[in-house]
């Protein structure tokens, strides 16, 4: 069946960038555009359709990253439920062998494509803490908090979560003992919302 113009088939995108992630992980940003086609299964010609260079394949790959931790931040409720959820979701991806590698991967790439390191980190971190900074922001104004530094609010309650976990996931060092994700999320959001009470 022929398809329709304009019509982009969303498995190849996503294939795109699901090779593009195992890529970026194990080689850094040495790996060629052509590696990445071939690992997706998909034609130069596609790949190049849909994203032009591996600074825009950086960027869709942190802005889905960024979509899937902040959905929370999208869902209303309580605060301390949605930040909870928040958490939960920051440290799901930083505990998960695919999340530690790709933290390494970024890392690897940083200083060979600075350029591909900044669009990683705008779109992805950058973008999240500008949207929990926003929904700081919010809760001020509605007086269920009192945030008067939203941004530097956003990037503690980041610190907060994510700890020293980041830093061994950038280092491939194990966790001394395994993480209670669920424990750590809610304690992590209740005491960032005590010290921010009204």
């Amino acid at each position: 069946m022929a398809r329709v113009t304009g019509q982009i088939d969303e498995r190849k995108s996503e294939a795109i960038l699901d090779a593009a992630a195992e890529l970026f992980a194990e080689k850094g940003a040495a790996v060629s555009m052509d590696a990445i086609a071939r690992r997706a299964g998909v034609s130069k010609q596609t790949l190049y359709n849909r994203y032009g260079s591996k600074v825009e394949i950086g960027r869709a790959l942190a802005e889905r990253r960024s979509d899937l931790i902040t959905a929370p931040l999208r869902t209303g409720g309580d605060p301390v439920m949605v930040l909870t959820a928040l958490a939960e979701a920051m440290l799901a991806k930083l505990c998960t062998a695919d999340g530690r590698s790709s933290m390494r991967g970024v890392a690897l790439m940083s200083p060979h494509a600075p350029g591909l390191a900044e669009a990683v980190y705008s779109a992805g971190p950058g973008e999240g803490r500008r949207r929990l900074a926003l929904w700081l922001a919010e809760q001020d104004r509605l007086g269920l908090i009192r945030v008067p530094d939203p941004h530097g609010a956003a990037e503690m309650f980041v610190g907060m979560t994510l700890g020293h976990s980041q830093l061994r996931a950038i280092l491939g060092v194990d966790e001394p003992r395994p993480i209670d994700i669920p424990a750590r999320a809610r304690e992590t959001a209740q005491r960032f919302l005590r010290a921010f009470a009204v």
